[in-house]
């Protein structure tokens, strides 16, 4: 009998639940990946550092078939990500990338203007942790920004970034 071989998949969370679902797979003894960033969060008294979910109500999980079930049961899990009506695989160079992307991450960095870029263009990242993946350029409050779509997720994923890290497609 051959062996399933686990693959990392997405998984829909309930809204602000991210991280004890997270803890309560771990205590299942599941590999969880939950990527957080630090944010800075503005109150009428203070300022606060705090970690968020890079993708909110989603995190990933390296599981097999078998596993589905007892994860699906877990408390605030609502669905596995599908595609086409199957368990939507997370390739393992994607949960590379934004492991990279975490690492590296940039919140204050954003694209100089220039003449070769023009918002909707398709883009490539250059260097870094997300070098290769493809976005369009976009811009939110008069930042430009890269904005990657994360396929599998069905995500997309801003991310403030160097104009130098970037070329036009």
């Amino acid at each position: 009998m051959v062996e399933a071989e686990k693959r990392w998949h997405a998984l829909y969370v309930r809204p602000r639940a991210e991280k004890k679902v997270a803890a309560e797979l771990v205590d299942l003894g599941y590999v969880v990946y939950l990527p957080l960033i630090t944010v800075v969060r503005q109150w009428s008294d203070r300022r606060k550092k705090v970690m968020e979910p890079l993708f909110k109500s989603y995190l990933f999980v390296l599981s097999e078939e078998r596993d589905y079930y007892p994860i699906r049961s877990v408390y605030g899990v609502v669905k596995f990500v599908r595609f086409e009506g199957k368990v939507a695989d997370v390739p393992e160079n994607q949960i590379f990338a934004i492991k990279k992307f975490v690492r590296e991450y940039e919140g204050t960095d954003s694209l100089k203007d220039s003449a070769d870029l023009q918002e909707g263009q398709m883009v490539r990242i250059t260097t870094g942790g997300l070098k290769g993946l493809e976005g369009h350029l976009v811009s939110f409050n008069g930042k430009k920004r890269v904005l990657i779509h994360i396929e599998s997720v069905g995500q997309y994923l801003p991310i403030d970034i160097a104009r130098s890290k970037v070329e036009p497609i």
